[in-house]
């Protein structure tokens, strides 16, 4: 029989049932091994992933420390007309309706119905909290302090809001709400390093400024105060202006010059105008306009630049 081949056949391995196979694949104790692989090609795998996530996490957190690298914390990389915002300021109004309704712009309440008017002034409230004097030995009490025209803030400082001095719209108040004669704050949307240009020159005034604004503008001009952001509200239609009745601008009609540029200093408070409405037209939608007045600040009542727009209906 020498030289003769010996024949080997394959042998299919035993069927096994559905809970044995898986039985099997969990632990085979034959071969050892474990879900299908023994001890060593665990260990190996695991190496594998081991060392490839170390080094992914290693070049992410290497690419991130670089990035970080070129950002200032207390700075935008890309300023003004470099940036999407731009350099032409919004103007905001307060108090703002409900979330429910945030498209809207109009501010509608009961002056006899206190639980009607609750949502303006709580709102009103809310965003006033940062306005209010804070307490003695944190950042803010710190940095802040009173300026003046012709006296602003040193670097590292800014300049306070006082609050006392501004009249019937005072929380104690209600902000005029409860008298049908309420309050509505405008401020300036932040710009970091905006400068406005301020009219300095009474006569070359734009043509398109109101005339009683005009009038205000060379009256400051003797208490040298023009570099302001000057302030004009207005009824849009001619209905809106004879409904809206006279209106009074709190503390002052406009916002001065020595709170810009807003750099990001800690405790900066936005200046802030009050309009007061003495004594709008009951039960009437009235529209509102108000703007801002600058060289730098352009108007386009379509896309609302450099003004705002809100309705008035007190019931």
């Amino acid at each position: 029989m020498e030289g003769k081949k010996v024949e080997q056949f394959y042998t299919p391995p035993p069927r096994l049932g559905k809970w044995e196979g898986f039985r099997i694949f969990l632990w085979n104790s034959e071969t050892g091994q474990l879900l299908g692989r023994t001890g060593a090609s665990w260990a190996k795998i695991l190496l594998f992933y081991l060392i490839f996530y170390a080094v992914l996490s290693g070049f992410f957190g290497a690419m991130l420390a670089v990035f970080y690298q070129t950002l200032d914390p207390n700075a935008p990389k890309w300023q003004l007309d470099n940036s999407l915002i731009g350099s032409n300021p919004g103007l905001g109004f307060r108090p703002m309706p409900p979330e429910s309704n945030v498209e809207s712009t109009l501010i509608w309440y009961k002056a006899s119905d206190e639980g009607n008017y609750l949502h303006w002034t709580r709102e009103l409230d809310k965003f006033l909290e940062e306005y209010e004097q804070p307490a003695t030995g944190t950042i803010a009490h710190d940095q802040r302090m009173p300026c003046a025209y012709g006296k602003g803030a040193p670097s590292g400082k800014v300049c306070d809001v006082n609050m006392t001095t501004w009249g019937k719209c005072t929380k104690d108040n209600k902000y005029g709400f409860s008298k049908s004669a309420p309050c509505i704050f405008l401020k300036l949307n932040k710009i970091f390093g905006w400068k406005p240009h301020f009219y300095n020159d009474t006569k070359n005034l734009p043509q398109s400024m109101p005339e009683d604004l005009k009038e205000h503008i060379k009256q400051e001009e003797t208490a040298k105060r023009l570099d302001t952001v000057w302030v004009s509200c207005a009824g849009e239609n001619p209905a809106d202006v004879e409904n809206m009745g006279a209106i009074q601008y709190i503390p002052r009609r406009g916002f001065p010059g020595y709170y810009f540029p807003f750099t990001n200093t800690p405790g900066y408070l936005s200046p802030l105008v009050a309009v007061f409405f003495e004594k709008p037209k009951y039960g009437v939608l009235i529209n509102i306009e108000c703007k801002a007045w600058a060289h730098n600040i352009i108007h386009d009542r379509f896309e609302r630049r450099g003004s705002v727009h809100f309705e008035l209906m007190v019931d």
